[in-house]
């Protein structure tokens, strides 16, 4: 009766927070996102296509996190990956993680969605770009199908998941797969990721607010990036049974030792070009997160 009560409060937080981001949608503070056409669906993801560039350019594919709506990456005309990549002249692609079904998990996301989308678009190789749990998935792929992937790029994500990632153990919360509810509402994740760190979840946010009162467009930006905060979306319980697996202290990801879809994920088998983009004052994804599997992979 007690976890009923919990996840009814809330999924009641959820909607709570969809009426908040209503209300700055009719602020003017909703994302101004570049116009795109969906070239591929199917249960568990939708694939963006924006632009016109010639199919012969080379195409890149942004996998996002699946835990908030993904236009983080198309925020507004000026504050936009999208738009930069576009200048570039090559095919963007961006996957768009929905949560109309309960089952799926990491095999899903990391290897069986990537790859149906990159066949629907008949793109033979793409560069991928990701960040937070999205990285997680585009390396398991880039494992699984070096072949398909050109470069791969990953932003904030977190890859040796032993000592070093005592906050996201802590963001995990001890929880069993099966005390979960079929789809997980977004806001518990935002309130274990609080918990685990207030001070990159919360003080840091407000010192971002106080520092930009005096900055017009910043301002706006950062009132846009909150807007953005409030988008969640429920996950899956097998997914996030999954992933909190792999928080495991025998870092089953860094040493081999990972099983997706029946086959082992050896980051030595990635041997695409890798950029890992770091912030050394983080303390939810520190260096010491990464860089080990930085130095595994081929």
């Amino acid at each position: 009766m007690a976890n009923i009560a919990a996840w009814t409060f809330f999924e009641g937080l959820d909607h709570a927070r969809r009426l908040q981001g209503a209300a700055m949608d009719a602020l003017g503070y909703g994302p101004d996102e570049t116009p795109y056409r969906v070239v591929f669906s199917e249960a568990g993801v939708r694939l963006r296509c924006y632009g016109t560039a010639d199919r012969a350019a080379a195409a890149l594919l942004i996998v996002p996190a699946p835990i908030k709506r993904p236009y983080i990456w198309d925020l507004a005309p000026g504050v936009s990956a999208v738009r930069r990549c576009l200048q570039t002249g090559m095919r963007v692609f961006l996957l768009e993680w929905l949560s109309d079904s309960a089952e799926l998990g990491l095999g899903d996301y990391a290897a069986r969605l990537i790859l149906d989308c990159l066949d629907a678009a008949g793109i033979g190789s793409a560069t991928l770009i990701a960040h937070s749990l999205g990285g997680i998935f585009a390396a398991i792929f880039a494992a699984l199908q070096p072949q398909r992937v050109r470069a791969l790029a990953l932003l904030a994500t977190p890859l040796h998941l032993g000592a070093s990632a005592a906050i996201l153990h802590s963001m995990a919360g001890g929880f069993e797969a099966g005390d979960l509810p079929p789809r997980v509402p977004g806001s518990f994740l935002s309130t274990a990721s609080l918990v685990a760190s207030p001070l990159t979840f919360a003080w840091d946010r407000w010192l971002d607010l106080w520092r930009s009162l005096p900055a017009p467009a910043a301002l706006r930006s950062h009132l846009q990036v909150e807007r953005w905060t409030l988008d969640e979306r429920p996950l899956p319980r097998r997914l996030l049974g999954e992933l909190a697996a792999l928080l495991a202290p025998e870092d089953l990801l860094l040493h081999g030792r990972l099983t997706v879809e029946g086959r082992r994920v050896l980051p030595r088998a990635v041997t695409a070009p890798l950029l890992c983009v770091l912030d050394p004052r983080c303390r939810v994804v520190p260096p010491q997160s990464v860089l080990p599997f930085y130095d595994a992979v081929a």
